[in-house]
């Protein structure tokens, strides 16, 4: 029986779906992702009496780095790991998006750059990383293949995928990323995206009209 354990939690304006990821044996943990406001994580690491040990971030558009600061004040010294095709953008606020708000985010910068295919691991628990861009040029999915389970970002949505109208975006790699790490993985994985509902790689390869017109 797989000992990971996955805690969702809806941050700020844009409905974030940031993620507490841990080792029930070892109470071991990542925060993926830290939206707008993540007080409500916080809490529940603490709560919990989980070991936080890094942030990883899908990829460093604003919505989905806007509370780092108040994470790392709140677990200071927390290793920070973004793919290499985003190293600079979480303190760069036209990199990261935020140059369009009110107030732009400059967040702190990330300490680790990840690369495809590497794996990590957490506790007993081991994450394949498999790059996924398009919707910006790092993102990642982070994939547990024992468990089934697959962190993907903004790639892919239940009924979706994620926006390509952005500066740094790239649709026609986006739609190649999809099918060449996602839709490569069995039917029964647990899709966990950056926003919305869970889904299945078998229900969106079936029924995502993104994917249908593109050839799937």
């Amino acid at each position: 029986m797989s000992t990971l354990e996955i805690n969702t939690f809806t941050l700020g304006d844009y409905q974030t779906n940031c993620y507490v990821v841990s080792d029930s044996t070892t109470r071991e943990c990542w925060l993926v992702d830290t939206g707008q406001g993540p007080g409500d994580m916080i809490a529940h690491v603490q709560d919990a009496g989980l070991t936080p040990v890094a942030v990883v971030l899908t990829h460093a558009h604003v919505d989905h780095i806007a509370g780092l600061a108040e994470v790392l004040e709140a677990f200071p010294g927390l290793e920070v790991m973004i793919h290499e095709d985003e190293w600079g953008f979480p303190e760069d606020a036209a990199k990261n998006l935020s140059v369009f708000l009110a107030t732009p985010v400059e967040a702190p910068p990330a300490t680790r750059k990840l690369v495809h295919g590497e794996t990590l691991t957490l506790g007993g628990l081991t994450f394949e990383v498999r790059h996924t861009p398009g919707h910006s040029p790092g993102g990642i999915s982070l994939v547990e293949h024992a468990a089934g389970v697959a962190l993907v970002g903004d790639a892919l949505f239940a009924g979706s995928i994620g926006r390509y109208d952005f500066p740094t975006s790239d649709g026609r790699a986006l739609i190649a990323g999809i099918h060449r790490e996602l839709m490569t993985l069995p039917d029964e994985v647990r899709v966990l995206s950056g926003h919305g509902p869970e889904t299945t790689i078998g229900r969106e390869r079936v029924g995502n009209p993104y994917l249908r017109e593109s050839g799937t």
